[in-house]
């Protein structure tokens, strides 16, 4: 495709050489000697691509870099540097750079990556829903799943969504319990009425009552005047209580009442408020062995836990770890505004092997981190943290679908045998149901009747 590209450097040799190869390729060329020239001609042109170097009389790479997003957004910025260091590159990318290049230039490689790039804005403003879908708040498109244990958890959501029940999420940090509140909540009649939420455990004891009843005026030092509390700034819409297995014990008492009588007291009121909300709880701790402890009351376990949801960790669900990478991968290169990168096959067996203690967010914050080294067109794993590379893995085959597969039937044989082939308890530790087991294994080619007579 034809494009406008525009070279910035102050030495001549290297503007008229990427300027007649550039032209040999087809595309119209201009050049500037330093960032001021350069920016006369975009703020006079609408260029494709600015190459630019670092180091300049006047204003340097960056400094243009700065002052070309705003004046010209749609343009793609490379840098050129022969002041190599990761940091510079990263400082580029993270102020809007799509890519950068050390010098001397390989033209041929250049060549190639303005092809690509060009490709992908392109694609990028025929496809101006991608960043809509990408960074929606709201909706079942934003939970990432395919597996038998999402796929009932989508069941419950679709389920207890319309009712104004209470929903109980149980889940480990990571697994998305928030995304599962918002989910229930946009596809409600509520849906047009505010979703609160309140982290139960990072409020103080003594100002977590004023903060979801409110206060009165002198009700405390410091109260010096009224305050809504967020039963009341939630009325009518959904008030997300997360870590509520932290809520102190007085404290319980009268979330009871609130959600019992639909009324609360402000601190320091006399005049009960009326509130419709509808509470969608969530925690990571074992609520129901903390009622038997005492530490949580076992009327509002109950009241809270009119409908359970149980959130399968990302190690109960690795199947899903390619749909959730490529989700990742799409929304990071888009908010850093690079081409879509690949995932390797060697780098997806070691995402696929890994003990995923911190779940998705875990998942995510790596293929962030990794979307920002990423040199090529591909991630690669030495574009993964260190804890990650460290790790051995199989050797599984090439191709994805059959990697996945092969790591199902490893992970399956594996536990069949730590569970002396007891298939119940193989199914239960799986998270799976017996049927699905017996299901798995004969599309995995694992003999069921021979294992039973082992």
């Amino acid at each position: 495709m034809s494009a406008n590209i525009l070279v910035v450097d102050d030495e001549q040799t290297i503007r008229d050489s990427l300027q007649m190869i550039l032209n040999e390729e087809g595309y119209k060329t201009d050049t500037a000697s330093d960032g001021e020239e350069a920016l006369e001609k975009i703020t006079e042109n609408n260029y494709d691509i600015i190459i630019s170097d670092i180091k300049m009389p006047k204003w340097d790479g960056m400094q243009l870099l700065d002052k070309a997003t705003n004046i010209s957004p749609e343009s793609l910025f490379i840098i050129m540097t022969a002041y190599a260091s990761i940091d510079t590159a990263i400082d580029a990318l993270r102020k809007g750079a799509i890519d950068y290049f050390i010098k001397p230039i390989e033209f041929d490689d250049l060549i190639i990556k303005i092809k690509r790039l060009l490709d992908y804005k392109k694609a990028a403003a025929e496809n101006k829903t991608l960043r809509q879908r990408i960074s929606a708040p709201v909706g079942f498109e934003n939970i990432i799943g395919k597996s038998e244990p999402m796929q009932r958890v989508f069941n419950l959501i679709k389920q207890v969504a319309p009712t104004n029940s209470n929903v109980l999420i149980i889940g480990k940090s990571g697994t998305g319990k928030e995304l599962v509140a918002k989910a229930i909540h946009y596809n409600s009649k509520r849906k047009d009425e505010i979703f609160l939420p309140i982290n139960c455990g990072a409020i103080s004891e003594n100002l977590i009552e004023s903060e979801l009843f409110g206060h009165k005026k002198g009700a405390f030092t410091g109260a010096t005047e009224d305050k809504d509390g967020l039963f009341k700034v939630a009325d009518g819409g959904t008030l997300f209580l997360d870590e509520i297995a932290d809520l102190p014990l007085a404290l319980q008492v009268k979330l009871l009442r609130a959600i019992e009588d639909k009324k609360f007291m402000p601190v320091g009121g006399t005049v009960p408020v009326s509130t419709n909300v509808r509470i969608i709880a969530a925690t990571n701790q074992d609520i129901y062995e903390k009622t038997k402890n005492g530490e949580f009351r076992e009327d509002l376990y109950y009241r809270l836990n009119v409908v359970e949801i149980r959130l399968p960790s990302l190690n109960e669900r690795r199947e899903d770890i390619p749909l959730l990478v490529n989700h990742f991968i799409e929304k990071y290169c888009f908010e850093m505004g690079k081409p879509l990168l690949q995932v390797g096959n060697d780098t997806m067996r070691i995402l696929l092997e890994h003990n995923w203690r911190g779940g998705v967010r875990e998942l995510e914050n790596i293929i962030e981190r990794a979307v920002i080294f990423a040199a090529g067109n591909m991630i690669t794993k030495n574009d993964l943290a260190d804890y990650l590379r460290d790790e051995s893995t199989p050797e599984f085959p090439e191709a994805l679908k059959d990697a996945v597969k092969a790591f199902e039937r490893d992970h399956i044989i594996k536990t069949i045998k730590k569970y002396n082939y007891d298939k119940e308890k193989t199914a239960g530790a799986l998270n799976i149901g017996l049927s699905s087991l017996y299901r798995k294994m004969e599309d995995l080619g694992i003999p069921t009747k021979s294992w039973d007579e082992d």
